[in-house]
């Protein structure tokens, strides 16, 4: 029996990595796609290389586009990322790693994907709760980009009043404590994944950025230890902070 076709947006990091093993877990045909877009380092597209050949997927694509030439992010320009924001309450606003229209751009590329292997359904790893405040991280993003894409693609058209492309985000209710005890227990290896902002030369987490506190946090929450690399304190402490 043939397994479902689904296409998968990988960007090495940890949600992303988690939602691999779910989707994996779920049976599916799994058609990774991962981004060079001009992105400040290139270390999470050498992870995302190594975790799709872990997880056995049908295709790994990495499509190059240059979203540097918009710039308006620290994560895309000269822009220095902010370390060390306040993250225990609400977001203070939208922060200037968020870039512009990128999931909109990513999911975009990934719908062109699912039309062309016969996909209906594309897994993306957005959080609503553990999160920097981005616009395209919401369920409501999510919900509108889907009628989008019945609306913008063949197959849409031809399924008539059914939803041919579903846009699945089986992570935008958890906490990154939540999500790294799903992780956990699919045996993910969370040392082969990278969250950090602006890593060093080796790929060293700075512990500092959004992505890096938040990832932290979530272990701690966890009860486990993050087998990532940081800069300031090295993996075995860094995994046990909490803030």
């Amino acid at each position: 029996m043939e397994r479902k076709r689904a296409v998968l947006l990988l960007s090495g990091g940890l949600d992303s990595t988690t939602l691999l093993a779910f989707a994996t877990s779920e049976g599916y045909a799994i058609h990774a796609l991962s981004f060079d877009y001009g992105q400040r380092h290139s270390i999470e597209l050498s992870a995302a290389r190594k975790i799709a050949q872990r997880y056995g997927v049908v295709q790994h694509l990495v499509a190059k586009i240059d979203l540097r030439v918009f710039g308006g992010s620290s994560l895309t320009s000269d822009i220095p990322v902010a370390r060390d924001r306040d993250l225990t309450g609400d977001p203070d606003g939208i922060p200037l790693t968020y870039v512009p229209a990128r999931n909109t751009i990513f999911l975009s590329h990934a719908l062109a994907l699912a039309e062309v292997v016969g996909a209906r359904e594309i897994f993306i790893g957005v959080n609503a709760l553990d999160y920097s405040g981005y616009p395209d991280c919401r369920p409501e993003f999510i919900a509108a980009f889907e009628r989008m894409a019945n609306l913008a693609t063949r197959a849409g058209v031809e399924s008539g009043d059914e939803p041919a492309i579903r846009i699945r985000a089986p992570l935008i209710g958890l906490s990154k404590r939540q999500i790294i005890e799903l992780g956990l227990g699919l045996d993910v290896d969370y040392s082969m994944t990278t969250s950090c902002y602006d890593p060093g030369a080796e790929g060293e987490a700075c512990g500092r950025c959004d992505a890096c506190q938040l990832r932290l946090r979530g272990f701690s929450e966890a009860g486990g230890t993050d087998p990532a690399s940081y800069a300031a304190t090295g993996a075995s402490t860094a995994g046990s902070r909490s803030r």
